[in-house]
C-alpha cells in the first residue's frame, strides 16, 4: 500500500495515507524520506528541511509559515506551522481557458423534474410552512404535526420504541397511511431564532432568504405565520418577495396571530386553507427535463485531511460535468477560499466580478478582525485533529469543490444564481448557514463532502453526503450517501465522479432519496450579521 501522497509537484509536504512511525522510511516516486516524528494518517510531513519563517506549499500554493525550524520527515503541526495567505491584487492576465469534460454519453439525457408555471425546474414538490418570527415556531410545529401523519409523510421515529420500553404490545404492525396527494413530496417546515430582537437589517435579511425559499422551484406554495409586533413585518416580507420575483404567483397563505381572538380558531383556519393549497399542488406532475436544469451547490463540513484529495475533487469534476451540460453550480464558504483567491480571480469572466469577489473577501475578513478573530481561526478542532491545521490548507482543498470551469458571477448571501455556469457565493463556513444560503441562491441539489461525518440537511432541497474515506462511509452508513474513499485507494477520479453524477441525476428525478431526508434532517439557519438589541 502507498503510504504517502504528493498532491502537487511543487508541494513542500507529503500527505500521510496511514499512520507513520518515527524511524520508518517512506517513498514517493524516487524520493525516500526518513520519518523523524510520528505522523498520523491524513496529516502532513515535511518533504525537506525548513528554517523558521519559510513558507510551505500544499496544492501548489503557500499555505503556512514555519514558526520554528522543521526537519525533513517531521510532522507538520500547529506547533510548527501557522496560517499564511498571500496578499492578492487584481492584475491583467490572459483570458482563462477551460476544456470541459467529455459528456457525449449524456447528450439527450433527462430526469423527471417539476416544471413550474414560469418554466423554472425543481427537483421536488413541497408545501412549505415557516414563521416570520421565532415566537411562531410552536404554531409551525403544530401545523406540521397535524399534516404529516394523516397525509402519509411521517417516517418511523422513536415513539414505537418508547412504547416497547413501557411494555406495550408491539406485535400488531401499524397500518401504513396511503398518501392522498401522491404528487406532493412532502410538507416541510422552517423554524428559526430570528425576526425580532435584532436589527432591522437582519430582519430584512431573514425576509429576503425566506422569500427566496418561497420562490424556489421546489416549493409549490407557502403557509406563513406572523405574530404581529415583530421586526420582520408582513409588509417587509412581501416587499422582499416582490424583489425576488415581481411575478410571484404561488399560493401564499399568511396568518397574523395578534389579529385573532383564539389560537385554536386560527389554527383550524390555517389547516383548512393549507389543505386546499396542498390539494392544488398535487396537480403538478414530474415530466422529463434536460440535465441543463441541474443547479447544484457544493459544500464541505466535518472536513479531514482527505477532503481535498478525494471527495472535493470528485465533486469539482461533477460540478464541471453539470456546467458542461448547460447547468449551474454554486461554490460558497468565503472563509474557506482564503489563500486561493488569485486562482479564482483568474477564472472570473468579467472584471466586475473579480473586484466584487476580492472586495467581499476583504470586507468579511475586516468584520472578523473587528470582533477579535480572523479567517485563520476557521479550522475547527475536528479539522485540526484530522490534518487541516491552517485555514489556507483547508481552503486549498475546499476550493477543489468548484472544479475548473469559468466563474460567471459573484453573489452575496441570498442572491439568485441566475446564470448557467459556476458562481461564487458569499457565505460563512458554518454548515447550516452556508447550505441555507446555497439553497436561497437556487440550488436544487446540494453535494456535501465530509470526512468526519455530519447529518446536515435542508427543508426543501436534497443534500447528498459525500464521504472522503471508506471508514466514515461504513461507520455512518445511515448518514452517508456516497463514498469517495476509493479515490484515496487509487481508483481513477473520473470513474468515481461518473458514479456520483449518476446519483445526482437520480436524486434530482426523485428516484434516490438523500439520507438526510430519510432522517428528516431539515436544517435552516440564516446568516445573522448584526448584533441583538
Amino acid at each position: 500500500m502507498q503510504k504517502t501522497l504528493c498532491i502537487h509537484p511543487d508541494d513542500d509536504m507529503l500527505v500521510a495515507l496511514t499512520d507513520l512511525a518515527s524511524g520508518e522510511i517512506v517513498t514517493w516516486e524516487n524520493e525516500s524520506i526518513l520519518i523523524t516524528t510520528p505522523v498520523a494518517a491524513k496529516h502532513k510531513l515535511a518533504r525537506r528541511a525548513f528554517a523558521k519563517g519559510e513558507l510551505l506549499r500544499l496544492y501548489g500554493v503557500p499555505v503556512g509559515r514555519a514558526m520554528q525550524d522543521i526537519r525533513r520527515g517531521e510532522a507538520v503541526t500547529t506547533e510548527n506551522l501557522e496560517h499564511y495567505a498571500a496578499d492578492v491584487e487584481i492584475t491583467q492576465t490572459a483570458p482563462y481557458t477551460w476544456t470541459p469534460p467529455d459528456m457525449a454519453s449524456w447528450q439527450g439525457a433527462t430526469f423527471p423534474g417539476v416544471v413550474r408555471a414560469d418554466g423554472r425546474i425543481g427537483t421536488a414538490n413541497y408545501w412549505l410552512i415557516f414563521p416570520l418570527v421565532f415566537c411562531e415556531n410552536r404554531n409551525v410545529e403544530h401545523l406540521r404535526n397535524a399534516l404529516e401523519q394523516p397525509l402519509g409523510y411521517a417516517t418511523n421515529d422513536l415513539a414505537a420504541y418508547t412504547l416497547s420500553l413501557l411494555g406495550e404490545d408491539m406485535d400488531a404492525p401499524a397500518q401504513a397511511v396511503t398518501r392522498p396527494f401522491p404528487n406532493v413530496d412532502g410538507v416541510r417546515i422552517i423554524t428559526h431564532a430570528g425576526g425580532c430582537g435584532g436589527t432591522r437589517a437582519d430582519a430584512r435579511s431573514l425576509c429576503k432568504v425566506l422569500s427566496a425559499y418561497a420562490d424556489h422551484p421546489n416549493v409549490a406554495g407557502i403557509t406563513v405565520f406572523s405574530l404581529g409586533c415583530q421586526n420582520a413585518q408582513i409588509k417587509m416580507f412581501k416587499e422582499e418577495l416582490a424583489k425576488v420575483n415581481p411575478d410571484f404567483d404561488k399560493p401564499c397563505l399568511i396568518f397574523e396571530q395578534q389579529q385573532w381572538d383564539s389560537e385554536e380558531a386560527m389554527m383550524k383556519s390555517v389547516l383548512q386553507d393549507t389543505l386546499k393549497g396542498i390539494k392544488g399542488a398535487n396537480d403538478i406532475k414530474r415530466t422529463p427535463v434536460p440535465l441543463s436544469a441541474l443547479k447544484i451547490g457544493v459544500k464541505c463540513g466535518g472536513s479531514d485531511g482527505f477532503s481535498g484529495i478525494s471527495a472535493n475533487p470528485t465533486m469539482g469534476l461533477v460540478s464541471d460535468m453539470v456546467v458542461a451540460m448547460g447547468g449551474a453550480s454554486i461554490l460558497a464558504e468565503f472563509p474557506e477560499l482564503c489563500g486561493v483567491e488569485a486562482s479564482l480571480i483568474e477564472r472570473c469572466e468579467n472584471d466586475d466580478d473579480k473586484r466584487r469577489f476580492l472586495g467581499m473577501m476583504r470586507d468579511f475578513e475586516a468584520k472578523a478582525q473587528a470582533v477579535g478573530t480572523s479567517f485563520a481561526a476557521n479550522p475547527s478542532p475536528g479539522n485540526i485533529r484530522d490534518g487541516l491545521i491552517t485555514d489556507a490548507i483547508k481552503s486549498a482543498g475546499a476550493a477543489k469543490k468548484g472544479g475548473t470551469s469559468p466563474i460567471v458571477s459573484v453573489l452575496d448571501y441570498g442572491e439568485n444564481a441566475s446564470k448557467p455556469g459556476l458562481s461564487l457565493l458569499c457565505t460563512p463556513g458554518g454548515d447550516v448557514e452556508s447550505v441555507t444560503g446555497i439553497v436561497a441562491s437556487g440550488a436544487n441539489v446540494v453535494l456535501f463532502s465530509t470526512g468526519l461525518g455530519t447529518p446536515t440537511g435542508n427543508p426543501i432541497v436534497p443534500v447528498l453526503k459525500i464521504a472522503t474515506n471508506t471508514k466514515t462511509a461504513t461507520k455512518l452508513k445511515d448518514m452517508i450517501d456516497f463514498d469517495c474513499g476509493p479515490v484515496v485507494e487509487g481508483k481513477p477520479l473520473p470513474e468515481v465522479a461518473e458514479d456520483l453524477f449518476k446519483m445526482v441525476v437520480a436524486t434530482a428525478g426523485g428516484q434516490y432519496k438523500a439520507k438526510a431526508d430519510r432522517l428528516q434532517q431539515y436544517d435552516f439557519i440564516f446568516w445573522k450579521r448584526d448584533i441583538s438589541l
